[in-house]
């Protein structure tokens, strides 16, 4: 365990003491919000970013160790263990380079080189090999059998012997772990990524043509970015595109290639002219065509999907921590209108507490046209629950019925109009919560009732729905899909616990989401609050059947009362620390009423003065910040996009034309932009600010809303081209696109364009240039 310890203090660039003591904690059973909230003395103050990669580093640590016991007791099994093969063992850092190790001596199936060494073949390559001037053909003689072997094995010819020289020695020389690391870390190097259309494939078919730039690609492996790497592999897994690993210089025929070079080279031999030189270089090509060419391919396509997955689900994770964080609209009554065209508008009306309290449906469109009808039934829910928001839908027909909700403004105004994401509603609306949540309600009416809570309070409704399904992510079905959930679990967990829980208002799903708290444990804490009433205080939490002291240790800090009996019952002040705040209160002579929200008061005390034995200085600043600004909220300020009247669709989008929009997704490569015309546009990562950026996350984020300018409209192909370059820059030499690659989504949201290949809008970045 101290080499673990160890090694993560390494990786993180921290104290092996901070290491110890957040390992001693998570198999406590502490959560990551709670130590990074609560325990930041013990820690050093880690925060939830390094405890996250410290407890996936952990869990990876260990496995390696399970591994690395596993496969020396394997070894030593089969009396191979050597003290010096024992000290490479227990050296490896990584996975790849145990199994690369212990590749000799993992039970396989009969090769080629085995029943060669047991035909007693053996001594001759270690001959041939040592003695390179011996001649092959007569020293095989010695080694012709007179008949095939009992196994079906045929050594009764020159040729079978001088094969079985080759099966051995490019066996043996395949499981060099040394010459394996040093030929993969060269191929990775200098390698090229390649795909071609598989032969008979129609390139025109709609399924084909939208990977039709990489027809002909080719990149160095090392350099492929996340996004390209995995629209080659879908298009493999899709039989569409044939992918391969080639070297950086095609060998010329009759000629060893670099990889075989490298082998020789590793091998310390070359061809001199001598007898055996002609066997060995045949010996040489065989390790490289038929034992490592594949397998190095297979693994560094592993190690590059491995590695584009981890970028694509920490973009996904980035996305979601925005969109859950997104600015709350508060406790407003809100309109929630899921858009419709033959089917209708849903409509469905809460009020300030998310509770539903009307639903209707209207047909202000095709084929019904009922304009004025659908107006007057709105207006009366408009008047009857006094409607402050209304939230509409971005999908089908949004534009649509934005305009019908323009057209209730003017006849009651007041309100404010709000265009909503609603992925993901409709798997709400057929889930099991919905439909306990409510049970009398239409399945389309629920919809409405997402869209229109997810404006009240993004985080409370979007816990509510499967990360997976709110379509933030870029290639989400082509990852790892337990890592995806798992990372995308833990970021849900991070923003629930960062804003904090009404503990008597929030639902089952996000009461799940707090530090401690299962399933289980939430469904009793609802139906406490049913029998008993809502929350006095916190200590209450203990009489909730099956609800210990160490589960109300992790949750309880999270949980919030208002206006209960204790007012540091709706702070982030965690109970075992309220005899901290009750020397405070001594030592200022204040009540706890008074203090709250008194930044000069709290300012000008000594955090020295209250530590003790258990709560240490940090702490106590903590505690004086949440008393300064008790439950404060971290999320941002609620604001609107305005949509441009006249633009609903992509064909009213013209070159020049400056628009504001929210920000949907954001990818390395850039960033796609909500401009109401029911298809994102893209700002490429270049045309993001004059500045040069490596990654849009550093100058936007999900959620926010921009200013952008129209560069191209590819109506046919349903994309277009953005700038947030507003003002004019002379153009600078090196100013031009970095990559501007494009393909149609996979389940990755709402009409969004993801990177594909070269090519795809290098006549918009050709127009800016001029």
């Amino acid at each position: 365990m101290q080499k673990i310890v160890a090694q993560i203090a390494q990786d993180l660039k921290v104290r092996e003491s901070q290491v110890q003591a957040a390992v001693d904690l998570l198999d406590g059973g502490a959560t990551v919000p709670f130590i990074a909230r609560y325990r930041k003395e013990a820690t050093g103050g880690l925060d939830d970013v390094q405890l996250r990669e410290l407890d996936g580093r952990l869990a990876y640590l260990r496995e390696l160790e399970d591994r690395r016991a596993t496969v020396l007791k394997s070894i030593e099994e089969q009396g191979k263990l050597t003290p010096e093969l024992r000290a490479a063992i227990e050296a490896v850092p990584t996975k790849q380079e145990l199994e690369d190790l212990y590749l000799p001596y993992k039970p396989k199936r009969r090769t080629k080189g085995m029943i060669a060494r047991e035909a007693g073949i053996e001594p001759l390559a270690d001959a041939l090999w040592a003695d390179p001037t011996l001649d092959p053909a007569a020293e095989a003689a010695a080694y012709v059998k007179a008949e095939k072997g009992e196994d079906g094995s045929d050594f009764t010819t020159t040729a079978a012997v001088l094969d079985g020289v080759r099966d051995i020695l490019s066996e043996r020389w395949a499981e060099d772990a040394t010459l394996v690391k040093a030929l993969r870390e060269w191929l990775w190097a200098e390698g090229l990524f390649t795909s071609k259309l598989v032969a008979g494939k129609d390139q025109n078919a709609p399924e084909v043509a939208k990977f039709r730039d990489y027809f002909d690609y080719s990149e160095p492996i090392a350099r492929v970015p996340s996004h390209r790497a995995l629209a080659v592999f879908r298009g493999r897994t899709l039989e569409l595109l044939d992918a391969k690993l080639t070297l950086p210089e095609e060998a010329v025929p009759g000629q060893p290639s670099l990889a075989e070079g490298r082998i020789a080279l590793h091998l310390g031999w070359r061809h001199q002219g001598r007898r055996a030189d002609d066997l060995l270089r045949k010996c040489v090509a065989w390790t490289w065509r038929v034992k490592l060419s594949l397998s190095s391919e297979r693994d560094l396509f592993a190690r590059l999907r491995e590695s584009a997955e981890a970028v694509a689900i920490q973009v996904f994770g980035n996305n979601l921590r925005d969109l859950l964080l997104a600015a709350p609209a508060g406790p407003k009554v809100v309109m929630g209108l899921d858009p419709g065209i033959r089917t209708g508008v849903k409509v469905a009306v809460v009020d300030a507490t998310g509770k539903l309290v009307d639903t209707a449906t209207v047909y202000p469109h095709e084929p019904r046209r009922d304009w004025d009808g659908a107006l007057h039934t709105l207006g009366q829910l408009c008047a009857k629950h006094g409607v402050q928001l209304i939230a509409i839908g971005n999908g089908t027909a949004s534009r649509e019925t934005d305009k019908l909700a323009a057209d209730l403004l003017k006849r009651h105004p007041g309100a404010q109009k709000v265009v909503v994401s609603e992925s993901g509603a409709s798997v709400y609306s057929a889930s099991e919560f919905a439909s306990q949540e409510m049970p009398d309600v239409d399945v389309s009416l629920r919809g409405a009732a997402s869209i229109a809570r997810r404006l009240q309070d993004p985080l409370a409704e979007l816990v509510k729905i499967d990360p997976k399904s709110i379509g933030v992510g870029q290639y989400q079905h082509d990852v790892n899909q337990s890592e995806l959930a798992r990372q995308l679990d833990a970021v849900v967990e991070d923003c629930v616990n960062a804003v904090g829980v009404d503990l008597n208002t929030a639902s089952v799903p996000l009461l799940s989401r707090v530090s401690g708290l299962s399933g289980a444990v939430a469904k009793a804490v609802v139906r406490w609050r049913e029998s008993h009433g809502a929350f006095r205080s916190r200590q209450q939490l203990l009489e909730v059947s099956g609800l210990g002291a160490k589960t109300f240790e992790q949750s309880a800090g999270f949980l919030r009362i208002r206006d209960g009996d204790n007012p540091l019952d709706m702070t982030g002040v965690h109970p075992e620390s309220y005899p901290v705040v009750q020397k405070i209160i001594e030592t200022t002579g204040q009540p706890v009423q008074s203090l709250l929200g008194r930044a000069d008061m709290l300012g000008r005390l000594r955090p020295e003065l209250f530590a003790n034995e258990t709560v240490g200085v940090i702490t106590v600043k903590d505690i004086l910040k949440e008393l300064e600004k008790p439950g404060r909220d971290p999320r941002p300020d609620f604001q609107v996009a305005r949509f441009n009247e006249g633009v609903e669709d992509i064909a009213d989008l013209r070159e020049g034309m400056v628009l504001e929009g929210t920000v949907s997704n954001v990818a390395q490569f850039g960033a796609f932009v909500d401009l109401g015309v029911h298809q994102d546009g893209l700002v490429h990562v270049s045309q993001l600010s004059h500045k040069f950026v490596n990654d849009a996350r550093e100058v936007v984020k999900t959620g926010d809303i921009v200013k952008v300018k129209v560069l191209e409209v590819d109506a046919a192909r349903k994309r277009i081209s953005l700038t947030m370059k507003l003002d004019a820059m002379p153009a600078r030499r090196g100013d031009g696109p970095r990559d501007n690659r494009f393909e149609p989504a996979r389940g990755g949201g709402r009409g969004r364009q993801e990177p594909a290949a070269p090519s795809a809008m290098a006549s918009a970045f050709a127009k800016l240039k001029r």
